[in-house]
């Protein structure tokens, strides 16, 4: 018999984990733009809501890769 519990990280293609590391990143500057607008300042808060706005499209955009990438791993 073989053993059938091998970690996880050595079955995971590295399509798949440099697009969990991309989606990280971008949640993570999210995080980063939410707090940059919440202390920001009246002449500069439209530009920081714009960040964030920003911000939340690139997480958008990585989280879809991300799901791209596993779905054609599952397929």
């Amino acid at each position: 018999m073989f053993p059938t519990n091998r970690p996880a990280g050595l079955l995971v293609p590295l399509s798949q984990l440099r697009a969990l590391e991309a989606w990280r990143g971008a949640a993570q500057l999210v995080w980063i733009r939410w707090r940059t607008f919440l202390e920001a300042g009246p002449e500069t808060r439209a530009w920081a809501f714009a960040a964030y706005v920003s911000a939340l499209d690139e997480e958008s955009a990585a989280a879809a890769e991300l799901a791209g990438v596993r779905v054609a791993r599952a397929a």
